[in-house]
């Protein structure tokens, strides 16, 4: 058998292992084109018409925001840091000041009594309001004839306007009409000057604010406890533990949560109360009953010169001393929750 003969013979698989040549010029399995997706415009429109319908029910909130809260903080800001009067506010030419405001607030004589004033105010208050909140919410958390009418009836303060509230304070604590020194007359007791007395105008401001806040802190706390199972009173009373144990390691432990929020809205609301000290006391006598929230209207609005720019930065300050109040807050609570 000549070469050429050899060269020209066609291999047969299974004789020398070779492959024919037919196997490996085989070409790749080509994959079939994607079909295009008939659904995926239909989806996409489905899923830009949900992102419209989100921003559609955001949008009222975002200009309420904007309109209500961030842009009044912005000329609160800028009136703090400009030296405005009545005529440069409204052509709006005062001149920038930079913390000039702020150094006068500070080293005013009424500063550290508006600071004093407003801690006791607001601390006293919610001490109060969320003991006595609490006592009520546990008292008639328990099934008795008429529960339901004595607790509504405790409502009303909370569902008075409060300058009726305030109004009605004034009246009981007057010096010489009111029915508290008629009481206190009828049994033997000294008068008290509860609205015009240095020393009592703080208490009187604080007994009015506590009695209106009490009913908030009452319906809060309600509620909190009507979530707490009862399987677990059930299981203190078979171990034996009395009522304040009972309290104390379940009912106070598991009201926590609510416990915070109710605390936490009562220091924002507290903060800003405005309405029961002007009507009872006007911050006086003095700065005996004067709070930052006081002080700030007193020199935007009281007096026959308004100071607009001490007065944006006085309210500037209670919005910080808001703030810090909240951080320490919130910061206590974690550490408890990590204890």
């Amino acid at each position: 058998m000549t070469a050429t003969h050899t060269a020209s013979r066609v291999a047969v698989p299974g004789e020398t292992g070779e492959v024919a040549p037919s196997t490996r010029a085989a070409s790749p399995v080509r994959p079939l084109p994607a079909r295009p997706d008939p659904t995926r415009p239909l989806r996409s429109r489905q899923r830009l018409r949900a992102q419209l319908t989100a921003w559609a029910f955001i949008a009222p909130v975002v200009v309420y925001l904007v309109v209500f809260y961030a842009y009044p903080l912005y000329r609160n800001l800028d009136l703090s840091f400009r030296d405005y009067t009545l005529r440069s506010f409204i052509d709006g030419t005062a001149p920038f000041v930079w913390f000039d405001n702020y150094a006068q607030v500070i080293q005013s004589s009424t500063f550290t009594p508006a600071l004093v004033n407003t801690a006791v105010f607001t601390l006293v208050s919610i001490v109060f309001q969320f003991s006595i909140g609490l006592a009520l919410a546990v008292f008639f958390f328990k099934r008795f004839p008429l529960a339901a009418t004595l607790r509504a009836l405790f409502l009303v303060p909370w569902l008075l306007p409060l300058l009726v509230s305030a109004s009605v304070w004034a009246w009981m604590l007057n010096s010489e009409s009111g029915i508290v020194n008629a009481g206190l007359e009828a049994i033997g007791l000294t008068q008290v000057n509860w609205l015009t007395s240095p020393q009592w105008a703080m208490v009187s401001v604080l007994l009015a604010n506590i009695w209106i806040g009490i009913p908030f802190n009452l319906v809060i706390l309600y509620s909190g406890l009507q979530n707490i199972p009862g399987e677990v009173y059930e299981a203190a009373s078979l171990d034996g533990a009395n009522a304040w144990q009972t309290f104390w390691r379940i009912t106070f432990p598991l009201l926590r949560p609510v416990s915070a929020i109710t605390i936490l809205l009562g220091l924002v609301y507290t903060l800003k109360v405005f309405d029961i000290i002007w009507i009872m006391t006007r911050g006086g006598p003095g700065d005996a009953s004067a709070t930052f929230a006081i002080w700030s209207y007193r020199l935007g609005f009281g007096g026959g010169s308004p100071e607009l720019s001490p007065a944006a930065a006085v309210g500037n300050l209670l919005i910080v001393l808001a703030f810090v109040f909240g951080l320490i807050y919130i910061r206590t609570q974690r550490r408890l929750e990590r204890a």
